[in-house]
């Protein structure tokens, strides 16, 4: 699966999503951008809706938000008015990332923003952990045939094997799914970073990580256990506030992350038990067969005359009892690496 010029069989996609940290200013998120560049992340990526798109203008008791978490005391409408990017930035912000080399997609959460976002030729579509459960949307998303992020947070194992059937369904088979856990900070006790190898088993799909945590540890140990896709917010400082402030990296939290991910993935090298020419070199330091004292030809090699030593240059050790009471052929020296040339 490639997403743009990432091959996510040889890198880990490393995404900075910027969601609601702009604070509805253009110049913010500019700058954010550049500083996501300066990272060493592979991409920034949007989220694209109005607070209409996503909800209504309601304030019964269905719509106030009281749950206990960092958004208590407001609406879900008002919430999204605080945390929606202006459609009319995101061309321009696609054009900023993309000359700073860094890929940049987004987050569509109706149709009417899938349209727009295919407008711009995003390269790929995210799909958030609420609205895993709607198929249509995701249908019409994996209908334009690019690769498709589910994130899985709020999802039971039956409703992730319907939104991947979705894809499917349109044919597209470009699918990646996060391990999410949708509180916000999370913390790190319900990371059950485990689903992850599940999810790949499961459903045989790239799979990886969107992180509410705090910190970097997280997200780096993700990486060991296969996710090959990391996604976290970033924020050019917390001291701006925001709906995603508190659970959001600073440039300098992000590039931590971003550097000991590319040492996760030097560390992981290769599934193979070929040995690589640093460590055959090594092997010069193995133990062997070598006979440590002088013995005469016709003389019978014992457990005296003949040990397992370092370094590595006469028989493997493996051979040990079998010529232990066979008899030297000539002469061999102290020191000298057995061969089966000096065995009778």
């Amino acid at each position: 699966m490639k997403i743009a010029n990432i091959d996510l069989t040889e890198k880990v996609f490393i995404i900075a999503e910027l969601s609601a940290n702009h604070q509805q200013n253009f110049d913010i998120a500019v700058e954010s951008i550049k500083a996501i560049k300066e990272c060493g992340a592979d991409a920034v990526k949007l989220q694209t809706y109005t607070p209409d798109t996503i909800t209504i203008n309601c304030d019964n008791e269905y719509f106030q938000i009281k749950q206990g978490t960092i958004w208590d005391g407001t609406t879900l409408y008002q919430l999204y008015q605080k945390a929606y990017t202006p459609w009319e930035w995101q061309p321009k912000l696609k054009k900023t990332a993309e000359e700073l080399g860094l890929i940049c997609f987004s987050t569509p959460f109706d149709k009417t923003a899938v349209d727009f976002l295919e407008e711009m030729n995003v390269p790929a579509y995210k799909i958030a952990s609420f609205e895993i459960v709607d198929i249509p949307l995701i249908e019409y998303a994996a209908s334009k045939g690019k690769p498709i992020i589910i994130s899985t947070g709020i999802a039971t194992e039956e409703e992730i094997k319907e939104a991947v059937d979705a894809c499917k369904r349109m044919n597209n088979d470009q699918i990646a799914l996060l391990k999410c856990t949708s509180e916000y900070p999370a913390p790190i006790e319900d990371a059950n970073l485990n689903i992850i190898p599940l999810l790949k088993e499961k459903f045989n799909t790239v799979v990886g990580l969107s992180d509410h945590t705090l910190g970097t540890v997280v997200p780096v140990a993700a990486v060991a256990l296969g996710a090959r896709i990391i996604e976290k917010h970033f924020i050019l400082d917390k001291k701006l506030g925001g709906p995603d402030a508190s659970f959001s990296l600073e440039p300098h939290e992000f590039k931590k992350m971003v550097d000991e991910i590319r040492q996760v993935e030097k560390a992981l090298g290769k599934s193979s038990f070929e040995l690589n020419d640093k460590i055959k070199k090594s092997r010069t330091f193995a133990r062997s067969l070598f006979a440590v004292k002088d013995i005469r030809a016709g003389e019978l090699l014992t457990e005296e005359n003949i040990k397992s030593i370092r370094p590595s240059y006469g028989l493997p050790p493996k051979y040990f009892k079998i010529i232990l009471g066979k008899r030297a052929k000539k002469d061999i020296k102290k020191g000298t690496p057995l061969n089966w040339d000096l065995i009778e």
